[in-house]
Order: C-alpha cells, then structure tokens, then sequence
C-alpha cells in the first residue's frame, strides 16, 4: 500500500469506510448536525423564540424536553406537536406511561388518530430498545414522544420491592446509557424525541441553591446533555393563572414558557400562552400574539386602545377585548406577524433594544 498525501475527502472516506457507516462529514454539504425542520408547537410565539434568526419549534434530529409543573399543559402541548408532525408526513410513535391518553382528545388537536403508534410505556428499557429498533427497520421520519419519563419505571423497579432505596439511580443509569446510544442515530435518520418530563421542587439545604434552582427534572443529571431544547411550563405568577368561563367554571391555564436550555442560541427567553382543556382544548395561539407584540412602536397603546401603524403610513384603532375579531382581517392579521417576526426574532438576532424585554415575562 503506498503511503502519501491525502485530501479532505480522501480522509473521510477512509474513516467511513474503516467504519462501515457514513461518520464522516463535509460540514458545508452535508453536515448532519444543522436542523434541515422544524415541527412546529402550536404556539408561534414559542416557534419565534426557539432559534435565532428564524421561525422554528421542535428541531427534527434531535432530542427535546417539555417539562413542566401540574396542569400547565404538557400532554396538550404534545399532542399539538404530534399534529403538526403528521402534516409534515413524520410518523408519529406515542409512549404513554401515564395509562391516561384518550383517542377523542387526540382527534380534537388534530391527530389523525388511526395512523398513530400507540405503545404503553412499560419499563425504561423497553421504550429505549423499542425506539432502537424502529429507527433500524423503518426509513420514515419519525417522532417519538416519551409521556412521561418521570413516570416510567425501571425493570429493576418493576421486579423488585416497594423500598425507593433498592432501585435508586437505576433509571438515570438506564437512561444515562440508552441516550448515549440512540442520540447519533436520531440525527442520522432524521428521528425526532421529544420527552415529557415533570418539574418537582429542588429539595436540598443550601438556600442559595434552592433560590436560583427551584425546579429539578427527574431522569439523573446526565439527561440534560443530550437535549438539544428544554422547554419548561410553569404557571404565571404575575396574574391569575387559570382561565375561567362566562360562569366562572376553570377551563384552562395561563403558562409561562421557558427556554431552560437552548442550542440555537436562545435559551432562556420566554413567552406566554393559554392552553385550553374544557369544552375547547390545546393552545390558543393567536390570544397570545396581543402581548407579544405590546411595547412595539408600530403598535400604540393607550387604556384599552391600540393604534397599529401599518407600512403604508395609515394606521387603524382597536379595542383590545376586539383581538380575535380583529385577526379575521386578512390586512391586520399579516401585519401583526410582521411585527411579531420584526420584534421578536430579528430585533434579538441583531441584538437591539432591551435584554430584558426578550428574557422576562413577568419581571418581579
């Protein structure tokens, strides 16, 4: 074999080979860590905060977390992205450890209920083997959705007592080793995981501690590196955080959304929404695009008033208890997106106006 010189690509196909798998990339072509799609949440606002410069929302290849705290609507936020994922032609693969999920709630997101993989969750184990096993012998796109981790047990669990001391660590080992596998092959196929997970208090005697971490996930300490985006559910604090009917009757909540890890250059920012789980049920998008766009100079505001400033020099008067009536207005609506992708993903690309605007939703 004769020894020399060897060119950028003759290195790669050589480790590739050397393999037996494509490892190997030229970044400017064909770079399998760049997110080629977005699926999007159900909230434009959270899709407008998600990736600098862009509109975005769940990345395809790479691994997200929604957690949250109880009733801030983890499940309906889910059952929204596995929508949106099924109009992108991606196969959806639903992992319930909950026992809790219902055909007529799915259909009411918009989940074309038939072509989804239902699969109880039963052991940690098993839905790590199952989504092994289907990204090797399906070439679909596929999202995973994991409801919930926290409340998956372990095989170990499973076999033994009822005593928390005989299984402790177990699952974050699980998990710390199964992630470790599965991570590169759902970029390589294009696999999307998304995991619920639930906010408990950080219990622990340093005060200090407590004040800044007030929330941990469950699933080890070693989880949160394989997530690309974590987005975390908590209740407003700044207002009344459930939403009431004519009579007074709770049909959903007010969450604030927070970006607690971000790859794409965003992390934690914020942003707001309703999510609805009465009569009506999911996220309702548009009501939050009112405080999105509040405090932006093309849109005046004075007691219950606005004044939107269109490109043209006109402008047009609102009432804010009118937004929704409003939004029907094909003119009106495709300004206020606009404004929304102006203030809130080009103004934070190029880094103008106040940090703070961007990062608190409810400033204490």
């Amino acid at each position: 074999m004769t020894v020399g010189k060897m060119s950028p690509d003759d290195i790669r196909k050589l480790l590739n080979k050397s393999a037996g798998q494509q490892i190997s990339h030229n970044l400017n072509k064909d770079n399998p860590t760049n997110v080629k799609q977005w699926i999007p949440t159900g909230s434009r606002w959270l899709d407008s905060i998600v990736c600098r410069g862009k509109l975005a929302g769940i990345p395809v290849g790479k691994v997200t977390e929604i957690a949250g705290l109880e009733s801030t609507g983890k499940s309906y936020m889910a059952a929204q992205v596995a929508a949106n994922a099924q109009k992108m032609g991606i196969q959806v693969v639903y992992f319930d450890s909950e026992s809790a999920l219902d055909s007529s709630f799915l259909e009411r997101t918009g989940c074309n209920v038939d072509d989804i993989i239902y699969t109880q969750a039963i052991s940690v184990e098993k839905v790590l083997e199952m989504i092994e096993t289907l990204m090797i012998n399906n070439e679909n796109k596929m999202l995973f959705i994991w409801d919930s981790l926290a409340l998956t047990p372990t095989e170990n669990t499973i076999e033994g007592d009822f005593n928390p001391q005989s299984s402790m660590a177990v699952k974050a080992r699980v998990l710390s080793k199964g992630m470790q596998k599965l991570t590169v092959p759902i970029a390589n196929t294009q696999s999307t995981m998304l995991v619920l997970n639930q906010l408990k208090t950080n219990i622990t005697r340093n005060i200090a501690e407590t004040l800044t971490t007030p929330y941990v996930t469950p699933g080890g300490k070693t989880l949160p590196y394989t997530y690309s985006l974590r987005v975390w559910l908590t209740s407003r604090k700044a207002k009344n955080s459930f939403v009431t009917d004519d009579k007074g009757f709770r049909v959903g909540s007010e969450v604030k959304c927070t970006l607690k890890k971000s790859r794409f250059g965003t992390q934690g920012r914020q942003c707001t929404f309703k999510i609805l789980w009465g009569d009506k049920i999911g996220i309702q998008d548009e009501e939050s695009w009112l405080e999105a766009v509040k405090g932006a100079a093309q849109v005046e505001s004075k007691g219950p008033w606005y004044n939107l400033l269109y490109k043209d020099g006109t402008s047009e008067k609102f009432q804010g208890a009118k937004w929704m009536d409003k939004l029907k207005n094909e003119k009106f609506r495709n300004r206020i997106l606009e404004i929304m992708d102006d203030e809130i993903i080009m103004k934070f690309d190029k880094r103008e106006g106040n940090a703070s605007d961007f990062y608190e939703i409810d400033p204490e």
